[in-house]
Parts: C-alpha cells; structure tokens; sequence
C-alpha cells in the first residue's frame, strides 16, 4: 500500500504572508492542529501548528524575564494589547522552515508510520516531485488504515 491510497487529498493551507489571527481562523473553522504553509505556486515552504502559535504568544521567552515583562505591562500596555499586536504577525515568522520531513505518494505505509512515529508528528504533508504540497497524512490517518486492514483480514501489503 502506498501513501497515495490514504492520504487526504483535500489539503488546508495557508500562505506565509497570512497572520496569526488568520491562521487562527483557519485553524477553528477546520477544526485541525496546524497546516502546510505554500507559496502562490502550492509548493511547501513552512508547517506553523497550534503549537507554534502558543509559543510565540507566550508572554516571556525565559523565565528570567518575567518580572521585568509584568512591570513593563503594568506600565505601558496590557497583557490583552500585546496579543492583539502580535495577532497581525505574519505566520511566515513563527512557521518552521527547516528541515521539513514530508512523505511522496509512492512511499510505502511503513515509510509514513516509521517517520511518524521517529519524530512525534502529528501529520505530515505528501508533495510531488515539484514540492507542491499534493495531500497530508495524519496519525489519525494511518490508525484508521490500520485498522480497517485488520477488520478486514487485508493484509498491508508492501509495494
């Protein structure tokens, strides 16, 4: 079986110049965790996650600085006021863009539940020879795979 056969096809994503409170939006409406982020072509450029976005909302980067950024709120801004600035980021700043792990359609089932498991991935997006983002596979995705092959006594078969 091949990446291919269980991948979602119908791919959410978001350009990098979309903002924090755009991806957000995007996030709640689809009810998802994060997304591939593409250039106006559909090739990968970035994944940002739910994850991501806690980070940088963050109020304090170490805890060092903590009482030093609650005097600066209590004295210039509140803690409401910096969200909402942060809110107008481009995702393009807190996306990751290094070393991005993604599947191709041909790779096998093993292939995805091997490079899922190995780094903790909750999805990984599939791209063509091109880098265009072309389906994603979850966790979720693979869990259901498997289990239909067992109810179903359908051997995965390697390709």
């Amino acid at each position: 079986m091949q990446v291919r056969d269980f991948m979602i096809r119908k791919v959410i994503t978001a350009k990098h110049s979309t903002t924090v409170k755009e991806l957000i939006s995007i996030l709640e409406t689809n009810r998802i965790g994060g997304v591939p982020v593409v250039d106006d072509k559909g090739n990968l450029v970035g994944i940002v996650s739910d994850g991501d976005i806690v980070r940088f909302l963050s109020p304090h980067k170490e805890k060092l600085y903590l009482s030093y950024y609650v005097t600066f709120l209590e004295e210039a801004q509140k803690i409401e006021d910096v969200l909402r600035e942060k809110m107008n980021t481009p995702i393009e700043e807190i996306m990751v863009k290094k070393n991005i792990k993604t599947l191709a359609p041909d790779d096998d089932f093993e292939s995805a539940i091997r490079l899922i498991s190995k780094h903790h991935f909750k999805k990984i997006p599939v791209v063509n020879e091109a880098g265009r983002v072309i389906g994603i596979i979850s966790r979720g995705d693979i869990i259901h795979n498997l289990s239909k092959s067992i109810l179903n006594e359908e051997p995965i078969q390697e390709q």
